[in-house]
């Protein structure tokens, strides 16, 4: 392997790794908008799905256990959510950045108090079982594109997970009803469609997925828990399922392209260069404003499907 295919190897491998939380979260949002549901939550969410997976690995040296807690921890927050917005009719935005307030405060809270006594409680530099980069044989060994084959278990399950997304959301009649219920909730009531129903089910698998995300960075990405680990993710993931468009299959893309600049910045700063540190961690966030206008712009001259029609929109069945 050349010098230079390593390096786009090394780069790749990198911007796997830091897009996988995101590509479960905004996976996890692109369900829960198109039901007409918009969670501006995430942050708050993650961090305490990332928190609690760190403290139960930890605990129980169990991994797996750790993410089924990440991933109930997110269901619960995502129920509050879903009874707040669809049962109470609140409005949306409030509730989700309650939730990441919530979210934010309580997982800083957890990390100073879940550690052992003898470490004051903190789990700050603690270390517990997570998941190490498993290459597949052969496949690991091509050039540049083995890449895709040295990832932990967690990545290699987004390789099934988008295609099934999709097909699920485009192919199947369930998909069609949560699509129904998120462009027109009166048509999909009338045609026997419990909006409640889906909106409360989309609103809770869409938190389970976001608490995965946050499983993944605590115990992939980056094994262990700092104070607001997500630096931002949350608020990055809002963007991601606009530049995706609501389709699953394009989460990737947006998540690579966030995980492709962390993964160049990390290499420059390796390599030593006299760019200002703080410009460098700016640019991954930057570049995503960036895009988000540009796809704004671009779908506004194209007229393309945009949001679901429905979406923050609270819904109310008329008496009959």
């Amino acid at each position: 392997m050349t010098e230079f295919s390593a390096l786009l190897t090394s780069i790749l491998t990198i911007t796997l790794q830091a897009g996988t939380s995101l590509t479960y979260a905004t996976l996890g949002e692109i369900y829960t908008e198109r039901s007409g549901v918009l969670n501006l939550g995430l942050e708050g969410m993650m961090l305490l799905g990332a928190v609690t997976a760190f403290a139960t690995s930890y605990y129980t040296d169990n991994p797996w256990l750790a993410v089924l807690v990440a991933i109930i921890v997110g269901g619960l927050l995502a129920t509050v959510h879903a009874f707040l917005t669809v049962t109470m009719r609140a409005n949306q935005v409030v509730s989700g950045l309650s939730i990441t307030l919530f979210g934010t405060g309580m997982a800083n809270f957890l990390g100073q108090r879940l550690g052992p006594p003898e470490y004051g409680g903190n789990l700050v530099g603690l270390v517990a079982e997570s998941f190490r980069p498993t290459p597949i044989p052969f496949l690991s060994g091509i050039p540049v594109l083995g890449a895709l084959f040295k990832q932990d278990i967690l990545t290699y399950g987004l390789y099934i997970l988008i295609p099934l997304a999709w097909y699920y959301l485009y192919k199947t009649r369930n998909g069609l009803n949560l699509r129904a219920v998120g462009e027109d909730p009166q048509t999909a009531d009338a045609m026997g469609i419990n909006v409640f129903q889906v909106r409360y089910l989309y609103t809770i698998f869409g938190g389970m997925l976001v608490g995965l995300g946050g499983a993944h960075l605590s115990l992939a990405y980056a094994p262990g828990w700092t104070e607001n680990i997500t630096g931002g993710r949350g608020w990055i993931v809002i963007a991601l399922v606009i530049f995706a468009m609501w389709n699953p299959a394009r989460a990737i893309l947006g998540a690579i392209l966030f995980g492709g600049i962390n993964a160049v910045q990390f290499r420059l700063q390796a390599a030593g260069t006299t760019f200002p540190a703080a410009v460098l961690n700016m640019l991954p966030y930057l570049l995503t404003i960036i895009v988000l206008v540009i796809m704004t712009w671009w779908e506004a001259l194209s007229k393309r499907v945009g949001a679901p029609a429905a979406l923050s929109k609270a819904y109310m069945r008329e008496d009959k």
